[in-house]
């Protein structure tokens, strides 16, 4: 079969790339193993935020007393809020197929191979196009010497856990650990976080980094930091892990979170020409590989593995095939959210790389504690906003902690995309009492006219 534009993967990169190149006049055949949505929707980004959403009430409701509101806890109900999550998924699930049918979309359910460019097989069936988009997404890491199954996890399978545990040690403190961990802890579990680098969430800015931690203390949640591990057994009724300090921890699960690799093992890429490097596939500043037509997208390519950037490589790939001459968006200005409690939110560059890029005398920085902030102060939340910027020059990071902070990176994304001075920003109002006035007040004492701060 003959087409436009051929789509391998359909999560959130692949769905995109599809969506926009067919809304530009473009056939495309779509090809996806399992289900349209990818990790993301399905074992990802939305079950994991249902889950955390329900922690996130039964903290509420913890914490009614304090607001007035006579409320008890009486359980959580495992089953009903994995039929919550479930609902969810299948929700978005049913509405991106419809999506995809209404835009005329060939969706093709099977294991595609790139025989050679332009050329993709799915079984006995092949398909012809000028251009390829590989868009096959990623797999959770390997723990070299664990072995997952059982009472040790994965992400995708600790979505399913139809119990809460009395106590977890999760492997790992990104953002999926760290997310995980919140959410446990929420519901009941003793959780420990055993991170091999010197600090939680480590690709963070220090600001941040050390405010997850006084408040993962504060909640309860151990982190055994700069540790790694050399062990893991497990029995019909709990897991023992060792570490490399001889220290041994024991739970009834053990999550296994230090990250994801590209998934692209066995779909020809090489034999086809595309080269591959640590195992991310080699593209240049278009997202072009070294084989003709061939272009890759999401989370294969090495940089933030996130579903938005996905969607945007997708976008734009589907516009440069078209024609249309599309602006890219820098990896380090992709926002990029840990939906913990509480959360972070950050777009830019930390406080460090500004200094290592542009020398210390060159930037500035501003940090407002939430506690001055009136609608935070409602929310009960503690937290801090961090701005830097070079020194007469534009903002070039953001970096908030606190509940709820990720709604507000967004306007944190436009103010360092467009290259705004604090100074730009200043005459433009936040509504008050919002949470976006925490934001709207470092930017003013970066400008030199602090309002709510000395």
């Amino acid at each position: 079969m003959a087409t436009d534009i051929i789509v391998l993967g359909g999560g959130s990169a692949g769905y995109a790339a599809a969506l926009r190149a067919a809304e530009l006049g473009k056939q495309v055949v779509l090809i996806e193993r399992d289900k349209v949505g990818g990790t993301c929707l399905h074992r990802g980004c939305v079950p994991t935020k249902a889950l955390l959403h329900v922690a996130e009430v039964v903290d509420t409701v913890g914490e009614a007393a304090s607001v007035g509101v006579r409320a008890t806890l009486e359980s959580v109900d495992v089953e009903a809020m994995q039929a919550f999550r479930r609902g969810i998924v299948a929700k978005k699930h049913k509405g991106l197929e419809g999506l995809l049918a209404a835009r005329k979309i060939t969706v093709v359910v099977g294991d595609g191979r790139l025989e050679q460019p332009g050329r993709v097989r799915v079984g006995d069936e092949v398909f012809e196009a000028p251009d390829v988009i590989v868009a096959t997404g990623a797999r959770t890491r390997d723990l070299p010497g664990v072995t997952t199954g059982g009472r040790v996890l994965t992400s995708e399978t600790a979505l399913e856990l139809d119990e809460i545990p009395a106590r977890v040690v999760v492997l790992g403190g990104g953002v999926i650990g760290v997310e995980f961990a919140s959410m446990w802890r929420s519901l009941g579990a003793d959780v420990t976080v055993v991170e091999a680098l010197p600090s939680l969430v480590p690709n963070e800015d220090e600001t941040l980094r050390k405010g997850l931690e006084r408040a993962f203390r504060k909640r309860g949640i151990i982190a055994r930091i700069g540790t790694r591990v050399a062990s893991v057994a497990q029995t019909d009724t709990e897991v023992t892990v060792t570490l490399e300090d001889d220290s041994v921890l024991t739970a009834d699960y053990v999550l296994v979170a230090i990250g994801r690799v590209p998934a692209i093992d066995g779909i020809g890429l090489e034999e086809a020409g595309v080269g591959v490097e640590r195992g991310f596939v080699v593209v240049d500043e278009q997202l072009r590989t070294a084989a003709p037509g061939v272009w890759a997208v999401g989370d294969i390519v090495a940089g933030p593995q996130l579903a938005h950037r996905g969607f945007q490589h997708g976008i734009f790939v589907a516009e440069q095939i078209a024609g249309t001459n599309p602006t890219a968006v820098p990896d380090e200005n992709v926002p990029r959210i840990t939906y913990s409690q509480p959360e972070l939110a950050a777009v830019g560059l930390t406080k460090a790389q500004a200094e290592e890029r542009f020398g210390a005398d060159a930037v500035a920085v501003v940090d407002y504690n939430l506690a001055g902030n009136a609608r935070s102060e409602i929310l009960g939340t503690a937290g801090s906003v961090r701005v830097v910027r070079r020194v007469d020059g534009p903002v070039v990071g953001v970096h908030m902690i606190g509940s709820r902070v990720g709604e507000l990176i967004t306007e944190a994304q436009l103010i360092i995309g467009w290259e705004a001075h604090p100074e730009d920003v200043k005459p433009f109002l936040h509504a008050h009492p919002t949470q976006s006035e925490a934001l709207g007040e470092a930017l003013l004492a970066l400008a030199g006219s602090p309002l709510h701060t000395l």
